[in-house]
């Protein structure tokens, strides 16, 4: 596949612009070079997703991925992504995305035996609460920290949620820090009163800062549609790079007055005006680990979206 690496990312929101080196792994996610044929699996557990010689497990609920048979050099290769934050309240903050994990481009893969291992899927935070981890063999994905409301600060979490509206500090992504990092922080509220707040984090990009126009959340990181195989166009989000789907992105931030703002491409909840000004936020997408949408005033806020996994492996 094409180097990806220095490509323009952005979000719902076109403003919301970032050059990543090295943060949007494309091509690099669950990676096609592992394997060989001593790495020959055969296993069970989850969605099944079969492509040329590589089979790659689904999971969107809490489950186990059965080892049946394995040689002694086998590998695989790991998506985990876990719960996003939910949104703050009175124009609060967009819940930060759940932490995105990969062991690509390690290049033999995790190491594998004949088991049970069990799946862990993080439940997305409800109104102003933070995301749940994801797990898989003793490897975890953070949830998302909570949006700020009013003049409270977001929380650190995989990705950090925004900052209410009175200038609330956006939490800190890839907390506990890991290499490369799970997400990124939440964007700062503008204040002081009427102000907008910060976007949520996403995985591959801050949110914005309420100050700036959109205040929406910051966009995921995608994998290949073929690292998926034939079930891909079921999981994630389409996004600007073709042939990917995107996943953990941040929420948008509630604004006034009334105004679209965009959530991170990857699950991240929109805010959702009305004619009569805003109606109550829209939640993070289901298996993405998207952030939901900050509250405008008055309006219920977004809950993140649940998280997912999945593994992958040659079984021929």
């Amino acid at each position: 596949m094409r180097d990806l690496k220095n490509k323009l990312t952005s979000g719902k929101n076109t403003k919301n612009i970032q050059r990543k080196k090295g943060k949007m792994f494309g091509y690099q996610v669950l990676g096609f070079g592992s394997g060989g044929a001593g790495n020959l699996i055969e296993a069970s557990g989850g969605t099944i997703s079969e492509s040329g010689d590589f089979r790659t497990h689904i999971f969107t609920s809490t489950g186990t991925f059965v080892v049946d048979s394995a040689q002694p050099d086998s590998t695989v290769e790991y998506l985990i992504v876990a719960g996003g934050g939910g949104g703050g309240w009175n124009r609060g903050g967009g819940g930060g995305a759940g932490g995105f994990r990969t062991n690509f481009p390690a290049p033999s893969g995790t190491p594998i035996s004949a088991q049970t291992y069990p799946v862990t899927i993080g439940a997305g935070g409800g109104g102003s609460q933070n995301g749940v981890d994801s797990a898989w063999n003793s490897i975890t994905s953070a949830g998302g920290g909570r949006g700020g409301g009013d003049n409270a600060g977001g929380d650190a979490g995989g990705s950090g949620g925004g900052g209410g509206y009175a200038s609330s500090p956006g939490g800190s992504g890839n907390t506990p820090p890991v290499s490369p990092p799970q997400g990124e922080p939440g964007g700062q509220g503008s204040g002081p009163s009427p102000g907008n707040a910060g976007g949520g984090g996403g995985a591959g990009a801050a949110g914005a800062g309420g100050a700036s126009a959109g205040s929406g959340g910051g966009i995921g990181t995608y994998i290949p549609d073929a690292a998926i195989g034939p079930e891909a166009p079921n999981y994630g989000e389409a996004g600007p790079v073709s042939d990917t789907r995107y996943f953990a992105g941040g929420g948008g931030g509630g604004r006034n007055p009334a105004t679209l703002v965009a959530g991170g491409i990857g699950g991240g909840a929109d805010t959702a005006p009305s004619a009569n000004g805003y109606q109550p936020s829209p939640n993070g997408a289901a298996n993405m680990g998207g952030g939901g949408s900050g509250a405008g005033n008055g309006t219920a806020q977004g809950a993140g979206g649940s998280g997912i996994i999945m593994i992958r492996y040659q079984y021929k």
